[in-house]
């Protein structure tokens, strides 16, 4: 069974590119803290990669920012190349198959809220 499940914050503005077959992907990266604290009182992150496919992918970018804390649901998946040294080289990312939005709307709300000018008051 290969399933995983994230919760973590976006590192990056998201942004979907259009394949030549016309897809939509995105690749992003989740900060994703341990759940237990290192030696030093400190708590760990991982940095973890994760591709986005169209609806999925074109929803992710235009809802959501750095900073926003997401779910992922999907599946591990390995690829591999051969790099300028002919050393072969792997990489293992998680494809989504579905993202949650965790932060909250209410906030963001808010935020566009501050943003605005505030009126003089008599």
């Amino acid at each position: 069974m290969n399933n995983v499940v994230l919760v973590g914050r976006l590192t990056d503005n998201p942004d979907v590119i259009n394949t030549e077959n016309g897809k939509q992907i995105t690749k992003i990266t989740v900060a994703v803290n341990r759940n237990y604290k290192n030696v030093d009182g400190i708590y760990e992150t991982d940095f973890i990669r994760c591709v986005l496919w169209n609806g999925i992918a074109g929803a992710t970018c235009e809802y959501c920012k750095v900073g926003d804390v997401i779910g992922i649901k999907g599946r591990l998946q390995t690829s591999s190349y051969e790099n300028e040294e002919n050393k072969k080289i792997y990489v293992t990312e998680v494809v989504a198959e579905k993202v949650t939005f965790l932060s909250s709307n209410k906030n963001k709300e808010e935020k566009k809220e501050d943003e605005k000018p505030k009126k003089a008051k008599k």
